[in-house]
């Protein structure tokens, strides 16, 4: 009679599944390790997001400080050739308002 009488105790409280808060609130250290590390692994990956976009950013620049080099130089040709054009122009008109135009006071 005893094995009948724990066998029907046990039909008479059966075991309450216990709601997300009162599980949150009964292991709660473990919920604040749970965000606090699932915090830490959000701004890792955003951080890490960020390098990269950093390093992309530096080689736009690298890219852009180049093309500049580039034009300039190719305004100085532009502008040696056009003067050393001019000065084959016997009435020297033309280089005068080159230079002028230039900002030389040659």
């Amino acid at each position: 009679m005893a094995s009948s009488s724990s066998a029907g105790n046990a039909a008479q409280t059966p075991r309450k599944s216990l709601g997300l808060v009162a599980n949150a609130m009964k292991r709660k250290d473990s919920f604040i390790q749970l965000f606090a590390m699932t915090g830490i692994f959000l701004l890792s990956i955003r951080s890490l997001g960020q390098k990269y976009q950093i390093h992309d950013l530096q080689e736009d620049t690298i890219a852009l400080k180049e093309e500049q080099k580039n034009l300039t130089d190719r305004m100085k040709n532009i502008k040696r050739s056009l003067l050393h054009e001019a000065s084959l122009d016997s009435s020297g008109l033309f280089a005068s308002r080159l230079r002028l135009l230039f900002g030389e006071d040659h």
